[in-house]
């Protein structure tokens, strides 16, 4: 699939944010985080702010953005639809969740239940999110069980890491929310390995064969393509990425959005001050460089089975 910047810089951005939110909503209402009203401000202006930015960037895909409203409609039947109305709603109690902490510095009570629903609501978005790409069966690299939990995974870490940069800046640090940092790094690294590992050892069920309805004609050819030039189909559906292209890409979001952002997570839990600060600022920074490579390689590897007809032998 031709990986679209603007969807791409969406699902990174919104990820992080819905997964910032998450980590306030429920760290404020356990109560590891303190009801301080600078914390909260800046958390949750950050969260809402990466949040409405990506969902803003996802309209700028579409052939008519102004009628981009009208999608939600579609509610009953349409993964987009569902993940608009659950992006809508997530403000309600995250703007409840800010009243509370921002203006009555507290988190308990009422306060504590809007934090825990904002956390719900926004998990939720994010799998509406997957499963716009996991429903499409066309698609043999995105129509399987790990696109969903891969999604949720990442979109937690990266709120992990960046409630872990606030933390340090608002001299709140605790080590069991570092920790925490430091575990889904390693979970969404570990859950990333076994996606990529899935997508290069299969391959999706349809053939040339099955596509034209003679599976039992042994192997067969496109003679002629349907089109003598490049057309929208094979733009959108049919992008292609040299293999060794791919696997240096890969590489780097190993190191960039895993490994190094887990190595300098793990040296913040034994430094303090400003050096703590700045191994997580590093670790953010990092971390949201290797998502992009990881992002754009999950569009750009995607086969879609209509390039069956213009010479694929398999997707």
């Amino acid at each position: 699939m031709h990986p679209a910047f603007s969807v791409i810089f969406f699902t990174t951005c919104s990820g992080a944010g819905y997964g910032l939110l998450a980590m306030m909503g429920i760290l404020g209402a356990s109560g590891m985080l303190p009801a301080d009203r600078w914390l909260g401000l800046a958390g949750l202006f950050v969260a809402l702010g990466l949040v409405s930015v990506g969902l803003l960037a996802s309209t700028f895909h579409l052939g008519r953005p102004e009628r981009a409203w009208r999608a939600v409609s579609q509610w009953r039947s349409s993964w987009l639809a569902r993940e608009g109305v659950m992006a809508v709603m997530t403000y309600i109690p995250a703007g409840l969740l800010g009243i509370g902490w921002v203006w009555y510095e507290d988190t308990t009570g009422l306060w504590a239940v809007a934090g825990v629903v904002s956390a719900v609501l926004a998990w939720l978005t994010v799998i509406c999110t997957a499963m716009i790409y996991k429903s499409l069966r066309t698609i043999h690299q995105w129509h399987n069980d790990w696109t969903v939990p891969s999604y949720l995974l990442l979109s937690v870490m990266s709120g992990a890491v960046l409630m872990s940069v606030l933390m340090h800046l608002f001299s709140a640090v605790d080590p069991y929310i570092q920790g925490l940092t430091v575990l889904t790094l390693a979970l969404g690294w570990g859950l990333k390995t076994l996606y990529w590992g899935f997508n290069k050892r299969t391959k999706g069920l349809p053939t040339v064969n099955s596509a034209i309805g003679i599976d039992e004609a042994g192997d067969v050819s496109v003679l002629e393509l349907p089109h003598t030039s490049a057309n929208y189909l094979m733009k959108e559906m049919g992008f292609r990425v040299a293999q060794k292209h791919a696997d240096k890409l890969r590489t780097i979001s190993h190191v960039t959005g895993f490994a190094l952002p887990l190595l300098f997570s793990l040296l913040a839990m034994f430094v303090t001050g400003y050096a703590a600060l700045a191994a997580v600022i590093v670790a953010w920074g990092l971390c949201s460089l290797g998502i992009i490579i990881e992002r754009w390689l999950f569009f750009a590897e995607a086969k879609h089975t209509v390039n069956l007809y213009y010479g694929a032998t398999s997707v």
